[in-house]
């Protein structure tokens, strides 16, 4: 246990000297004394808040409640504000600052007197953002979820985010519902504050941290607007304090058994693409070597119980919550987990799974009745990814889990618009749609650009699914054949960058393949003739974005801030 001479704050405010002197008496300048700091950890409530975050709105309130179990538990809350991450208005898109949050949390929590941290989160990018630069700087955290919002509503009908926002969009364009209906669905998707209500990126990644034991036990389901996330809000704030004292770090608790739970909870939730990605680079942080070939691995070997949209038909994350919620869907996994490791709570995850009880076991499906009976990700390579590409065979049409057909290539998300809106465009059902230069790079940062719809011309045929391939990413709560993360990017002179309109492209999910039929020799060919393009940037972040970021199968991390780059980063000094 911590003495509160070991505190790292004490630093700051402990000794008889001037520099001390200076710090105690500007704390004094806002209306603070010795009795809020002195022998006390300091916590950092770092706050994702803002006016344009949606997700986030309720976030400022929320952190009142974590400073009132910070002060219940002996300790001095400090609200410190960082990057917003909003998905719906940052742009070009978030996955272009999700680095810049990582760097700002690390950099926030070194340089100011903080023992312990509560990480307020919940939107795409903020979950690895906030977890990627506090385990970097190695003190005690716990990450608090924002909580999804509850279940959108039109008609009569139930909407879950993003899913009937593409499925809707599609009726329209094939004109088979009118303005009117389509602003009613617009005013009730989003009846609350709270991330996307179905298994998208948000819920996923707040899952993932939940599996991984950073938040509170099954903390990552409760909704938005429901009076126990106050209550869990609180209960965060009271639990650092105690961490602090306990000297519970990061590494303790993100070790490979536990990252290997929070892939196997992935899987099981019917994840979105996204989290490849930023499992990667979180579980780097931690110094665990993850690759894609272990997520492969696991998610062969993991079926799909959370019957949950988009991977699930009918529920959505109100629904997961009534049936039990992650604690729930954890003790259905049963060996499949490690019930060894440790969690924020200081207890093992076993501990904290007792009488966890599954209520609807169509929500949460037992193992013997998955809803699909692998995970839901899947990593393809061959001639055209060498490096690996990712697609969700869960929400696919099963028919294109093998499948050959011609190649329709654009170079630009423009282009690909006007392909697709062009009804009169010659394709069928068997064409292969190809974006690219909507890489990490070319993007630039990996836009929401991968889940392409659906051609007019097709969707007037009746068709609602064909291959889609990008080394673009797509939404979480997107669905269909679409495959994304193709590494290297075409950008950069991937094979992708090489395809031309009618090359024959084969995908096979079930052997993991993904390949243009072409010759090597007709690949080196068009290489020689390859011009790389201009830079997306010359100055600004997006120049040190651009010489910085690592490919998709990599995490999308800079080369910089990797765990093994240089010298650990030492404490400040203080003079």
């Amino acid at each position: 246990m911590k003495k509160p001479e070991d505190l790292r704050s004490a630093r700051w405010f402990a000794p008889d000297d001037l520099r001390s002197f200076g710090h105690r008496s500007r704390a004094m300048q806002m209306g603070l004394d010795g009795a809020d700091w002195e022998g006390k950890p300091i916590i950092a409530v770092i706050n994702t808040w803002s006016d344009l975050s949606p997700c986030h709105h309720h976030l400022r309130d929320r952190a009142e409640y974590v400073k009132k179990g910070i002060l219940q538990a002996g300790g001095m809350p400090v609200e410190m504000p960082v990057h917003s991450f909003s998905e719906q208005f940052l742009k070009p898109t978030s996955m272009l600052y999700r680095n810049m949050g990582a760097i700002e949390v690390e950099e926030t929590l070194r340089s100011h007197p903080i023992d312990g941290a509560v990480l307020m989160g919940g939107c795409d990018k903020s979950t690895p953002a906030l977890v990627m630069g506090a385990v970097s700087m190695g003190i005690p955290f716990i990450y608090l979820p924002a909580g999804a919002m509850l279940r959108g509503n039109y008609a009569g009908e139930k909407l879950g985010s993003g899913t009937d926002v593409w499925k809707y969009w599609d009726e329209r364009r094939a004109g088979n519902i009118n303005k009117e209906q389509w602003d009613g669905v617009q005013g009730g998707i989003a009846r609350s504050y709270g991330t996307c209500m179905t298994m998208g990126t948000a819920s996923t990644m707040m899952s993932i941290a939940d599996g991984w034991g950073l938040t509170l036990p099954g903390a990552s389901t409760i909704p938005a607007p429901d009076a126990g996330h106050k209550r869990m809000s609180a209960a965060c704030g009271r639990r650092i304090v105690d961490m602090v004292w306990e000297d519970l770090t990061p590494d303790q608790i993100m070790t490979p058994a536990s990252t290997r739970n929070a892939v196997t909870v992935a899987m099981a939730t019917g994840c979105s693409t996204n989290a490849i990605i930023h499992l990667i680079a979180m579980a780097r942080r931690a110094g665990v070597d993850l690759t894609l070939e272990d997520l492969d691995d696991i998610g062969r070997t993991t079926p799909v119980i959370a019957n949950i949209r988009p991977s699930g038909s009918e529920y959505l994350m109100e629904d997961f919550y009534y049936a039990g919620g992650l604690r729930a869907l954890m003790v259905e996994l049963g060996d499949k987990l490690d019930l060894s490791v440790k969690t924020v709570t200081g207890k093992t995850l076993g501990e904290c799974l007792e009488g966890a009880v599954n209520y609807n076991d169509d929500v949460i499906r037992p193992l013997s009745n998955p809803i699909y009976h692998e995970g839901s990700l899947a990593v393809l390579k061959g001639n055209l990814a060498p490096d690996g590409a990712v697609i969700k065979p869960a929400a696919m049409d099963p028919k294109f889990q093998k499948h050959r057909g011609p190649a329709i290539v654009a170079d630009s998300y423009d282009e690909m618009k006007k392909i697709i809106n062009d009804e009169d465009y010659p394709m069928t059902p068997d064409h292969v749609l190809i974006l690219r230069n909507a890489g990490p790079i070319g993007g630039p940062g990996m836009p929401e650009w991968g889940m392409i719809p659906m051609p007019k011309a097709l969707l007037k045929q009746g068709h609602r699914d064909m291959v889609r391939l990008s080394d673009a990413r797509m939404s979480g709560t997107s669905y269909g054949a679409c495959i994304l993360h193709v590494a290297p990017e075409a950008y950069i002179g991937g094979p992708l960058a090489l395809i031309e309109t009618g090359d024959i492209i084969e995908v096979d999910v079930p052997n993991r393949i993904l390949s243009v039929d072409i010759s090597d020799a007709e690949m080196a060919a068009r290489r020689e003739k390859w011009v790389a393009p201009p830079p997306r940037y010359e100055r600004g972040w997006g120049q040190m974005y651009t010489q910085h970021i690592e490919q998709a199968d990599k995490g999308c991390d800079f080369d910089f801030l990797r765990t093994d780059f240089g010298a650990p980063v030492p404490e400040p000094e203080i003079n």
